[in-house]
């Protein structure tokens, strides 16, 4: 599940006239504190899932193509490019939170087959009762860790891996090696795509980190953030992407331009001078991601 700063996108709909009773806030204890269940007043089925008042994840259970989040939408991009429009395809999502991705693939490439690791068994359940996930819509949910999850896929399974994972606010350091993206490497195939949601703030060590032993796993690199994130000035979330074949960075680069924030895309050459020498990270150097601080929950 993701945690971390997430602007929503800018509200371009207007609040429609209240429809019989509203719906009210749902809670539960799960392995990771407090999950609640928060209704979007401005549309008729949509909740925030919260984790100890952290937001992780939006659904519109009426259209779930829609995404809320901005690093959400800029996944969600990377989903619409990992092959030809409406094309199914193979989806590993490491980390669950209220199966978002999951269910955006499910409704924007229909006959999908994608596997959901959450080591949260109690969250899942919460989500699953509360937000009911669509039988049709192949997805099978594990309760596992992400990485051990994973190492139950089958070789060359995977068009599409993506990492939203994150424990009380940090990634596990587990989950950040280059032990880790063989990993990754294995489960894909050959011209599949491999997305991750990193959360840092100054100095960007970590985000560096994370960009220099993407580069040493795989071919090509990008990376897709809120300019203020690339230079360092506030914490935020930041889209690696990853593959052993050209990414599809132009249009990469005009989606993540024409959203609701903003974001720039950098890869190549200007990506490389990003990472500053940082050296890739290794199970034994391996460290969880920072935590971000008080002020960006506010």
């Amino acid at each position: 599940m993701a945690k971390g700063v997430r602007k929503r996108a800018a509200a371009t709909r207007e609040r429609g006239p209240a429809r019989g009773r509203a719906p009210e806030p749902v809670a539960a204890p799960v392995d990771g504190g407090l999950a609640e269940l928060v209704p979007d007043r401005d549309r008729a089925r949509a909740w925030t899932l919260l984790v100890d008042g952290k937001p992780q994840s939006h659904v519109d259970l009426d259209d779930p193509s829609y995404l809320d989040f901005e690093y959400q939408r800029r996944l969600g991009h990377i989903a619409d490019l990992a092959a030809p429009p409406g094309r199914p395809v193979h989806a590993v999502h490491l980390g669950g939170g209220a199966f978002t991705l999951a269910r955006y693939i499910a409704a924007t490439r229909p006959r999908s087959t994608q596997q959901v690791v959450e080591v949260d068994p109690p969250l899942v359940q919460f989500v699953r009762r509360e937000l009911p996930l669509n039988p049709a819509d192949r997805i099978r949910v594990r309760g596992a860790d992400a990485r051990a999850g994973l190492g139950k896929v089958p070789d060359g399974w995977a068009d599409l891996i993506i990492a939203d994972v994150f424990s009380g606010a940090r990634t596990p350091a587990h989950l950040t090696s280059v032990e880790f993206l063989a990993e990754v490497r294995r489960v894909l195939r050959p011209d599949g795509l491999y997305a991750a949601n990193i959360a840092d703030g100054p100095p960007l060590a970590h985000l560096r980190a994370q960009v220099a032993t993407a580069r040493a796993a795989f071919a090509q690199v990008s990376l897709t953030a809120d300019p203020a994130v690339l230079r360092g000035r506030r914490f935020g979330n930041a889209v690696l992407l990853a593959a052993d074949r050209d990414l599809p960075l132009a249009e990469l680069t005009r989606r993540a331009a024409g959203d609701p924030h903003p974001a720039r895309t950098e890869h190549g050459r200007a990506l490389a001078d990003f990472t500053g020498g940082a050296a890739p990270v290794t199970d034994a150097t391996a460290a969880p991601s920072p935590a971000p601080p008080p002020e960006v929950f506010d």
